[in-house]
């Protein structure tokens, strides 16, 4: 555990306000925010790597707690508390801190965009502490559908635009059947990267494996 100077006070709960009695109206964070020292980025850090160590780890979604993160960022339990109202917006934050901006295709190559793509996926899933973090997730994602939604909505939709619109240019261009159904198609161009990357770890995923991946798809996808 590391030991992170944060700003404010910190006391017990998920808060330390300033009073509180009765009848008083409760302060927003971002009331507590404007009050405070300015947020600390290395308390920031140290929440968000503690997060990833101990999932390294072997502890649970389920088994995480905001005390336990607290303890193994070396913060105070308000000091998490005064960042996110609850574990999962803390969970969200962890995955898009791990995110890489989806990749601006250059629009020469429908093939070569694809390949862009699938090859962004890759890497992520060479990135140990990406996979590990994803398949920890899916569980708890799917006993907790309203986070998946808001996870999707950030991250995921955006991906999934960028590539509809490469196989939509690539119909324009004929290169493409017209009459296959783009977001199934769009599965089929990821499903494979993404379910060595979440689901059979111990398979490798090679230099190459997007060119194989995408020329595969595309071969059955062309005109005849």
């Amino acid at each position: 555990m590391t030991g992170v100077e944060v700003e404010g006070t910190d006391g017990g709960g998920n808060g330390g306000g300033n009073g509180g009695g009765k009848g008083s109206v409760p302060e927003t964070g971002a009331a507590r925010a404007a009050r405070g020292r300015p947020r600390s980025v290395a308390a920031d850090r140290a929440i968000v790597e503690a997060v990833l160590r101990l999932l390294e780890r072997g502890v649970g979604v389920d088994a995480l707690s905001m005390e336990g993160i607290a303890r193994e960022a070396g913060v105070g339990k308000a000091t998490v508390y005064r960042r996110w109202p609850g574990k999962d917006a803390l969970l969200l934050e962890v995955m898009r801190t791990l995110d890489e901006p989806p990749i601006v295709p250059r629009g020469e190559s429908v093939r070569d965009d694809l390949v862009e793509i699938l090859e962004q996926l890759r890497r992520r899933g060479l990135a140990k502490r990406n996979s590990a973090l994803l398949r920890a997730m899916m569980g708890h994602f799917h006993s907790h559908p309203e986070l998946w939604r808001e996870y999707h909505d950030s991250t995921i939709r955006a991906r999934r635009d960028l590539l509809h619109s490469v196989l939509r240019r690539g119909m324009a261009a004929g290169e493409i059947r017209t009459d296959l159904d783009v977001e199934l198609l769009g599965e089929l161009f990821v499903g494979p990267m993404l379910s060595r990357a979440m689901l059979h770890e111990w398979k490798a995923l090679p230099p190459g494996l997007a060119e194989d991946i995408v020329d595969g798809v595309l071969d059955g996808a062309r005109p005849r």
